[in-house]
């Protein structure tokens, strides 16, 4: 299989593997319903962005979730193609019969789980996991291991659960911060430790209930995590997971890897992606909200005009953004006079200066930054009153 050849190859040159799990976690998202057609389209544009494997969803559920799976692995992407299954023999039938070439099999590790979820015992979940992951292997498919609730995982009994993977022949276990209760400190000291103790090749799958799912996902990173799951937006259950643009964007000038990530295209990818899921982009949204590259206040806007670096660690069109200079109550003369210069005029330092005051003050009965045309309305009104001071009138 094509993509697996080249996840091969990404094993052996990348220092970290991103996993995007937005077709299956994402679209576990209350409310969230992608179409076939838009499945297929997320992991081609998945694909082209250089994302090593895609997690497709989950074959056992049948219908059109297992026909989009098959045509998403049927299409010959270069990245992995993989399917969630739980803990047993069928749902890995299953997910075969789509012609994935991964599997990820998935069953609690928690006490708290194990009790009131599978309502079983730590020996059954080792045996039903263990006999699942002996099946794949031997059937020639790649096999990660998730620990689910592996936060809240005696540490003792995630050592057992690791051996037995590791024994069954799972090529790397996936630590699920299921309710996401990881810090970053705690999250560095649990993953450099299972890393020395099992030898195992670990991948981050971190939620973001208390808005740590990337610092979470960074800090297995810097502890010795290979893999690292993301989705697109940061889509997913409750709070969500760690976003897809946040991880590699971080990974790039943060830690200094490069990942082969075309990241010009994550904004196109994000939009696409939330309208498919119907949640859109907040503003604020790190890395591709449009406020990242909006400046308004005075000496901020100021300093990028200057030299954008003084307030951009990156330029906008590494991410497929522009930069855009906001006309509000904060806004100072050089930032007027940038705007105008879009329309061809050049305003002195006076002009500017002049505007500002009827600026601030629409800007402040409207509550809000001003559109392109009612700048050029206030402009249109100060050039009037010029006129009319000019020729000795008032009115």
């Amino acid at each position: 299989m094509y993509g697996m050849k080249k996840f091969q190859e990404a094993l052996k040159s990348s220092k970290f593997i991103l996993v995007d799990t937005t077709l299956r976690d994402g679209e576990q998202t209350a409310g969230v319903v992608f179409s076939n057609q838009e499945k297929i389209r997320i992991a081609k544009m998945l694909d082209s962005v250089g994302v090593h494997q895609i997690e497709a969803g989950i074959p056992v559920m049948g219908g059109d979730e297992k026909k989009a799976i098959t045509q998403i692995a049927g299409l010959g992407l270069g990245a992995s193609i993989m399917a969630w299954n739980r803990a047993n023999v069928n749902d890995i039938k299953q997910s075969m019969e789509c012609n994935v070439d991964s599997i990820a099999v998935s069953i609690s590790s928690s006490d708290i789980h194990i009790k009131h979820k599978l309502n079983s015992s730590r020996e059954q979940v080792l045996e039903n996991m263990g006999k699942a992951v002996e099946f794949a292997k031997s059937s020639g498919l790649y096999v990660s291991v998730n620990a689910e609730d592996a936060s809240r995982t005696e540490y003792d009994f995630l050592l057992q659960f690791a051996g037995v993977a590791r024994k069954a022949g799972a090529d790397r276990l996936r630590i699920c911060d299921t309710v996401g209760v990881l810090e970053p400190f705690h999250t560095y000291e649990l993953i450099s430790r299972l890393i020395d103790d099992t030898g195992m090749d670990i991948e981050m799958h971190t939620h973001n209930d208390f808005g740590m799912a990337v610092a979470n996902a960074l800090a297995g990173a810097k502890a010795g995590a290979r893999f690292l799951g993301v989705t697109v937006n940061g889509l997913g259950e409750r709070a969500g997971n760690a976003a897809l643009e946040e991880v590699a964007m971080a990974l790039g000038h943060l830690f200094g890897e490069d990942l082969k990530v075309k990241t010009k295209d994550f904004r196109e990818l994000s939009d696409y992606v939330a309208r498919a899921s119907g949640r859109s982009i907040p503003p604020s949204k790190p890395i591709v909200g449009t406020n990242t590259f909006a400046h308004e206040s005075g000496i901020h806007a100021d300093g990028v005009i200057k030299d954008p670096s003084t307030y951009e660690v990156f330029t906008p069109e590494e991410v497929g953004l522009e930069r855009q200079i906001i006309i509000g109550k904060h806004s100072g003369s050089r930032a007027v006079q940038l705007k105008f210069q879009e329309y061809g005029i050049n305003l002195s330092a006076e002009e500017s200066a002049e505007l500002l005051e009827p600026i601030r003050s629409a800007t402040v009965d409207l509550k809000r930054t001003l559109f392109d045309k009612e700048i050029m309305y206030i402009y249109e009104e100060y050039l009037k009153q010029k006129e009319r001071e000019k020729s000795g009138t008032t009115s």
